[in-house]
């Protein structure tokens, strides 16, 4: 195998077999799990060789996937972590992380995904698997190839009817419930949280992130219906003071100290941490210094991208794949934090989305003070640049440019941010110039106080995957 062969044979896989994160949940996604069952059980069980920690949720699930794996590491234990979708490789959907390792982790070889896929690729055919059924049968054989103690197995979509739901694991976790996928998973919230918690298993621990009025009643259902210990993280909607039930309680497991400095940045991590501490505590494992010290440095450890990241200086750029209304909400919310708290003088925002996103949903929580560069990612199931570029000028008028590729879209945002640390007399957009054309020289005067401008980058995985592309070259 070459090179050329390696990636011929990859990309026949996602021909082949489209996946959710290419082509939509048309002929890609495929509930149930019979096909799966089956598929597992000609690979011989392998998810029966180590143990495992199930996250499912709306938001925060990779994240809190990846905390888990960093800390469980740094216990002693060779640990697995499957997640997606990935943003560059699709090696990054399978990682493991050995004991006493500072990371990187490691991803699966190419020599192991080639052979994966030569051996099994006629029963692809003849159980009619889907993408995703494929990356978990080929994760899960792989662990138990590398002998890992643990997997941290993230779901892919709901919890009831994914192909991860094959797994009996040592604990269960929801992160979030949020409305997205609802084609899927239902229209509610509480209709939402019964798929996910379709993960809970009789007997098994199970911590949810959050306690809400609407969809803690549903977990403590399932719970109570299959003898399933339950635990909430914290509390929120509903409250968590002085609660408890036969198979509920709130979790009395403390944040760390405030100098606790995490790598994986963003105001909502607190909320994943405290959904880690809790997972950790049910399974009995110490907080130690050296695992907290192995969750504040996650992102470095398990090579885990896309979450406020910054991926570049001067100007800054910030990434995140947030790309539903709840993950949104948070991530424009801070970043009307860093203008009120005059980090930054102005806000960039190159923004894609794909085209069954709830737009009507997100427009609303967009920052009004921020200019907009309209892009869309290279695959088909982008709404198309020139759509997005109408709506949001409907929306925030004279302050949206039209970017086209990422590409292009970052090239248009960098020009933007030197202009708007001078001021551009007679031009809209904060002082910045509304032409696509920017070879004329304008006369330039600085802007009193801090003009430091921020890009963010966001709305969609493929939005961050291409602009790390461009930004790599």
């Amino acid at each position: 195998m070459n090179e050329s062969d390696y990636q011929h044979k990859l990309e026949e896989l996602f021909v082949r077999f489209p996946s959710v994160q290419k082509t939509g949940f048309g002929d890609a996604y495929k509930p149930g799990l019979a096909h799966m069952e089956e598929f597992g059980a000609l690979l011989g069980h392998p998810d029966r060789a180590y143990r495992t920690i199930h996250v499912a949720g709306t938001n925060g699930k990779g994240s809190v996937a990846n905390m888990l794996a960093s800390a469980l590491a740094a216990t002693g234990l060779r640990v697995g972590l499957y997640t997606s979708p990935h943003i560059l490789d699709f090696r990054e959907r399978m990682r493991v992380i050995d004991a006493g390792s500072d990371g990187p982790a490691r991803m699966i070889g190419r020599e192991e995904v080639w052979d994966f896929i030569c051996r099994w690729e006629e029963t692809f055919d003849k159980l009619d698997l889907s993408f995703f059924e494929i990356t978990t049968g080929m994760a899960f054989r792989w662990f138990a190839d590398e002998k890992v103690d643990l997997a941290v197995i993230e779901v892919g979509l709901g919890g009831r009817l994914d192909s991860t739901n094959i797994i009996t694991p040592e604990v269960c976790v929801v992160t979030s419930i949020g409305l997205d996928h609802c084609a899927m998973l239902g229209d509610t919230r509480a209709e939402i949280a019964g798929e996910k918690a379709g993960i809970f298993k009789p007997g098994v621990p199970a911590v949810v992130g959050t306690r809400d009025g609407e969809t803690a009643p549903v977990f403590e259902a399932r719970a109570a219906t299959i003898g399933c210990p339950l635990t909430f993280a914290s509390g929120g909607q509903g409250g968590c003071s002085a609660f408890s039930s036969a198979f509920a309680k709130c979790s009395a497991t403390p944040l760390p100290s405030s100098s606790l400095v995490m790598d994986l940045q963003g105001e909502w991590q607190e909320e994943n941490l405290r959904t880690v501490l809790t997972v950790l505590a049910v399974m009995g494992v110490q907080a130690t210094e050296e695992v907290l010290r192995a969750i504040a440095h996650t992102a470095r450890r398990m090579d885990f991208h896309g979450r406020w990241e910054l991926l570049h200086r001067d100007p800054d750029m910030l990434c995140d794949i947030g790309h539903n209304p709840p993950a949104l909400k948070r991530n424009f919310a801070q970043l009307e934090q860093y203008l009120a708290e005059g980090r930054y003088g102005s806000l960039i925002i190159v923004y894609g989305v794909m085209a069954d996103k709830d737009l009507d949903g997100i427009i609303p929580l967009m920052p009004r003070e921020a200019t907009y560069i309209a892009v869309a990612p290279d695959t088909p199931r982008a709404m198309k640049a020139e759509a997005l570029f109408g709506r949001l000028s409907e929306a925030f008028p004279g302050k949206v440019l039209f970017g086209g590729s990422v590409a292009s879209g970052l090239e248009l945002a960098s020009g933007l941010a030197a202009d708007l640390r001078l001021h551009l007399p007679g031009t809209g957009l904060n002082g910045a110039s509304a032409r696509s054309d920017r070879s004329q020289p304008e006369v330039r005067q600085p802007i009193p106080g801090n003009s430091k401008p921020l890009i963010y980058i966001g709305g969609s995985t493929f939005v961050v995957s291409e602009a790390v592309t461009a930004l790599r070259v």
